[in-house]
């Protein structure tokens, strides 16, 4: 009789794919998740539908003024919200706990046995991981938008240098924010990754997106030079302001897109690499604080390299505030809106060109260097109109903050820029000369 010899069968490591859609059943699965996932995709379309119907507008928000005009504006309220806390948090939340989750219910084992494969568990479960983060930021966008067209309507929105934006061209500024938003939050997620594999079940992994966030965004509020501002990835959070003027404001935006992705993709290396090299044996939380130090150096070294690579490249080691451009940009948000005020009052049309409006600033009446941020900002804007020999004069006092935003209040003359209200096709609304925000590249031009 003749013995057969039976070879060993051999199991495959379970695809990628696979991996993938167990991973995002598992996650939606939670009841964290899918409360997340309601809460953006209805919340904030509420909210704007809310705020915009009231007489009382966040008019210290950009664009919240202009909340009760046009649909648009509510987002880009939504998107200044969602980058200073949303966002954040929602890496944290989602990135910051996919690989703690394992450790905190003891499952590596299970998952090792069924996968066999710590490359496919890695990559399975950062895509499910980026997969939710995506959803949430479009149910946040697509809604917040929805909520503000269905509250207000459709019509054209002022940018941040006074000039109108036709709806379509507002709808496709406001989804390109939000898209370069996107860039920041891709890195905190990364940074999430680095500290869910890192710190285990330690809370501190779940909040490090968060904790690093909040760092960076008190940071964007110190006067520091440019160079460093940029070199931050949390600074693609304002630099979208950029879209709104025209030209566009590319520079600043460009960069700090740019350091974002790199963040993303070094600190998810880095994620990656320490997890390859966990002891999966012991169920001993043995990851430790020692990988986080090695896995945050390489992204401090970041932060220094951008900085070092942008002050190199242009001038930028100043606040960017200078005295020139922000009585440029002042004199052309004034000549813009200028007309949309003759407009809506029925004057006779008149165009930039024949305004030829000017600015002249001074900061601390007088007594300080023209340059930075402050609220002693005082500049008077002068222009002629056609066949009026007088020229007229108006003064505003300027708030203007480290990233370069500032408002301008109106202090006469009351029939230019003081408060009452202007009858328009939309309803009565207060003069557009009285209060508006606007923006100083702080990259030269």
């Amino acid at each position: 009789m003749t013995a057969t010899m039976s070879r060993p069968a051999t199991s495959r490591p379970t695809s990628v794919a696979r991996g993938y859609r167990f991973e995002l059943v598992k996650l939606f699965a939670q009841w964290r998740v899918r409360l997340l996932v309601l809460a953006c995709w209805v919340a904030p379309g509420l909210f704007v539908a809310a705020v915009s119907l009231q007489s009382s507008l966040p008019v210290d928000t950009l664009f919240g003024r202009w909340m009760n005009v046009t649909g648009w504006a509510g987002s880009l309220v939504m998107l200044g919200f969602a980058g200073t806390y949303a966002l954040p948090l929602l890496t944290s939340l989602v990135a910051g706990d996919v690989f703690a989750a394992e450790d905190r219910l003891g499952t590596w084992r299970h998952l090792l046995v069924a996968v066999r494969s710590y490359r496919r568990i890695f990559v399975a479960k950062a895509l499910a991981s980026l997969t939710v983060i995506l959803v949430l930021v479009t149910g946040m966008a697509g809604s917040s938008a929805l909520g503000g067209l269905l509250a207000v309507g459709n019509r054209s929105l002022v940018g941040l240098d006074g000039h109108l934006l036709a709806p379509a061209d507002a709808a496709g500024k406001v989804l390109l924010a939000w898209l370069c938003v996107l860039a920041p939050t891709l890195a905190l997620a990364g940074v999430g990754l680095l500290g869910s594999v890192a710190l285990g079940r330690s809370p501190m992994g779940l909040l490090l997106p968060a904790v690093v966030a909040i760092a960076m965004a008190l940071a964007q509020l110190l006067p520091l030079p440019v160079a460093v501002r940029l070199s931050l990835p949390s600074y693609a959070f304002i630099s979208w302001e950029g879209l709104f003027t025209s030209p566009p404001q590319l520079g600043p935006l460009l960069i700090s897109m740019a350091v974002g992705l790199v963040w993303a993709a070094v600190a998810t290396a880095l994620a990656y690499v320490l997890f390859l090299r966990r002891d999966f044996t012991s169920l001993a939380d043995n990851s430790g604080r020692r990988g986080l130090v090695v896995g945050a150096a390489p992204l401090v070294g970041l932060v220094v390299v951008a900085f070092a690579a942008v002050a190199a490249s242009t001038p930028s080691l100043g606040s960017g505030i200078e005295r020139d451009k922000l009585q440029n940009s002042l004199a052309t948000a004034f000549a813009h809106l200028y007309r949309l005020q003759a407009e809506q009052l029925h004057r006779p049309a008149v165009t930039e060109a024949q305004l030829g409006a000017t600015a002249t600033c001074t900061k601390g009446d007088g007594l300080v260097v023209p340059q930075g941020a402050g609220n002693d900002w005082r500049c008077v804007v002068s222009w002629h109109l056609p066949g009026v020999a007088a020229t007229g004069q108006a003064i505003y006092q300027l708030d203007v903050t480290p990233d370069g935003r500032f408002m301008a209040d109106g202090d006469g003359p009351k029939d230019v820029n003081g408060y009452y209200q202007v009858r328009t096709p939309a309803g009565d609304r207060p003069n557009p000369l009285w209060q508006f925000d606007g923006n100083v590249e702080l990259l030269p031009a």
